[in-house]
């Protein structure tokens, strides 16, 4: 993996433990010469994560659209920043360039994302890894979400084990690093999902 994609909110909280989960994922990142591909902003977490990437001499790549840059929440020091005409050409531009997904805390965005491009996942448009960096049980309610799909047969087992779901980040790396996709492509056949 030479990029990851990490899908995060424009807020952020002021949670300790969330920023010490950013600095060692970003710490990880840097270490093992993965770039950074994120949404461009200066704001959020998106800001500090770029920032982190940027002090431990990582590179990080904000792809964001003319809108949000003419409000001036482009951030200004990035290794390359990619401007896009709207949101779909941004998220579109962000997975071609990334060789997998990491998901942090976030809002309705952070979660379209990640759905996406599991959804691409399971559908065979990419065999790129997604994790989840589920900082303090932030995302245990929505993990749980897909445990109550498999057990009403609107999900697979199979497909729901795509996403990864760590609360450290160099256990994550790793376990993407030795992802192999194997979604179950016969969803659309069999549509008793016993």
């Amino acid at each position: 993996m030479k990029s990851l994609c990490v899908y995060c909110g424009s807020n952020f909280n002021g949670n300790p433990v969330l920023r010490k989960a950013i600095e060692d994922l970003a710490e990880a990142m840097a270490s093992q010469n993965i770039t950074l591909v994120f949404g461009g902003g200066s704001v959020g977490v998106m800001g500090v994560i770029a920032d982190e990437i940027l002090k431990h001499g990582g590179k990080a790549i904000g792809v964001i659209p003319q809108f949000l840059m003419d409000k001036e929440v482009g951030h200004k020091g990035l290794t390359e920043m990619i401007i896009t005409k709207d949101m779909h050409q941004r998220k579109q531009k962000m997975a071609d360039l990334a060789d997998g997904f990491v998901i942090l805390p976030g809002g309705f965005g952070t979660l379209e994302e990640l759905f996406e491009v599991l959804t691409w996942l399971q559908l065979g448009l990419h065999g790129k890894p997604i994790g989840v960096l589920n900082v303090n049980g932030f995302y245990d309610h929505l993990f749980k979400q897909m445990d109550v799909m498999v057990e009403q047969r609107f999900l697979k087992q199979t497909n729901r084990d795509l996403v990864f779901n760590e609360i450290d980040a160099s256990i994550l790396i790793a376990k993407m690093q030795n992802f192999k996709a194997a979604p179950d492509e016969v969803w659309f056949r069999d549509r008793n999902l016993t």
